[in-house]
């Protein structure tokens, strides 16, 4: 995918244009870039920038996207979601049977703990990013189940752990430090929007007894290849309705219910949920391509999903309690109430046990 004489630069300035020439070149050949330029930039926890392309020859992309390690966070990164996961997933050639961005470049420096990706830019595809403020209608939601679908259909148990270029995938594990957010943050900001048994959570009983308890049963069961963090800022829609993904540095190996929860739960409206979730999943099942003996039931299918809002009401507390630091507050707070009033809906605790016992 990338020519090995690629070398990391320091900053988006300094990608020049012979540099941009060699990564496109195994994707666009004969294209040679004459300028790059920086057109938006949005450092976070990662870095982020769409650089504008022109040529003296030959033709590629006017745009692309552009992402690599802010090294202020590389700790943090590494611990929650891997420093190196979505740049190894891509260069290692694995094809994946949903809507993604095409990779042009994927270059890990793990000396200086540091990795650039070179993408397509979706949105000069018509794509359009969401966030829990544009919430997925229900044919939008049932397309990016099926992509879901057809996504753990390929590398359903032995089809991933058989696959040598993906034998680095790890299993979803609990990570530490979630048991220390400020919950009373979380509270506060929702208020009486929740359900009064969401708010006495304390953080022992939503982050040990609830939420690592939950991952832990990920291991347990039939693994498949997860994208790991399919929460709907993570998703694009395309013209046609076709649902993407985006951002894969939490891939990982578990059960299928961690993707698929965490995608609906989050995507739909309150009462759309409500109204189609069951309808939904059996949308899932249904574009399952597994032999009979590896399908999960109908109703294993609802008890996990029902177990899997666990995630969801976890991490969106967390960040919900780190204020504006990581995720803007409105849309932080249309996340956590959805997945609040899931976790009630769904009885999660009650799923929880009956997975467990």
């Amino acid at each position: 995918m990338t020519a090995p004489e690629l070398s990391i630069p320091q900053g988006w300035d300094e990608i020049t244009p012979a540099w941009m020439t060699s990564a496109l070149a195994p994707h666009f050949p004969g294209a040679e870039v004459d300028d790059v330029r920086v057109t938006l930039r949005d450092d976070g926890t990662n870095r982020r920038a769409r650089l504008a392309l022109s040529y003296a020859s030959g033709s590629g992309p006017a745009t692309v996207f552009a992402k690599a390690v802010d090294p202020a966070h590389a700790d943090l990164v590494e611990l929650t979601s891997g420093l190196y996961h979505e740049p190894r997933l891509f260069a290692s050639g694995a094809v994946l049977p949903l809507e993604h961005p095409q990779v042009y470049a994927a270059i890990i420096d793990e000396d200086r703990r540091d990795f650039l990706m070179v993408m397509e830019d979706v949105v000069s595809r018509g794509g359009d990013p969401r966030d829990s403020t544009r919430p997925l209608t229900v044919d939008q939601a049932a397309a990016g189940v099926r992509g879901l679908a057809r996504l753990h259909s390929r590398f359903w148990g032995e089809r991933l752990t058989g696959d040598p270029t993906l034998g680095w995938v790890e299993p979803f594990v609990a990570f530490a430090g979630l048991e220390y957010a400020p919950l009373h943050i979380a509270h506060e900001r929702l208020g009486a929007t929740v359900a009064p048994e969401v708010l006495a959570l304390n953080g022992t009983e939503l982050f040990v007894d609830v939420w690592a308890r939950y991952i832990g049963t990920l291991t347990t069961s039939p693994a498949t290849l997860l994208h790991g963090d399919p929460h709907i800022g993570n998703t694009y829609v395309l013209p046609g309705g076709e649902v993407g993904f985006l951002d894969w540095q939490m891939v990982r190996r578990g059960n299928w219910s961690l993707d698929l929860g965490y995608f609906l739960q989050g995507a739909l409206t309150i009462e759309d949920r409500r109204r189609t979730e069951r309808d939904l999943l059996d949308e899932y099942r249904a574009a399952l391509h597994l032999p009979d003996e590896t399908m999960p039931s109908r109703d294993e299918v609802w008890l996990r999903y029902r177990a899997s809002v666990a995630h969801g009401l976890a991490i969106w507390m967390a960040t919900l309690s780190g204020g504006d630091a990581w995720q803007n507050a409105e849309i932080c707070l249309a996340l956590a109430q959805r997945y609040a009033a899931a976790f009630v809906d769904l009885q999660t605790p009650q799923a929880l046990d009956a997975i467990c016992r």
